[in-house]
């Protein structure tokens, strides 16, 4: 398979291998695809975790279990500071 890559990702790959923490173009490019299938995945698995969490929600809305908008805006709220603090 031939690939043409714009002079900017040329540039990079050939960097890439020039640092020695890569010995080949073709596995600068194969570790590229690696870490894109694998970004992939990550979105899947939170796609389904949304999913799960919607039709848990939905339940609980059927059910009349629901929890008030103010609570749920603070959790969020407190979740986010969290992730700030610890530097996610």
């Amino acid at each position: 398979m031939n690939v043409s890559l714009t002079p900017e990702l040329e540039k990079l790959v050939s960097q890439k291998v020039a640092s020695g923490d890569y010995v080949s173009p073709a596995e600068v490019i194969e570790e590229g695809l690696r870490l894109l299938s694998e970004q992939d995945q990550i979105l899947q698995l939170g796609l389904e975790r949304l999913r799960r969490d919607l039709a848990i929600g939905l339940k609980q809305l059927d059910a009349g279990t629901q929890i008030p908008g103010e609570q749920v805006f603070q959790e969020l709220h407190e979740r986010s500071q969290a992730r700030r603090a610890a530097g996610e």
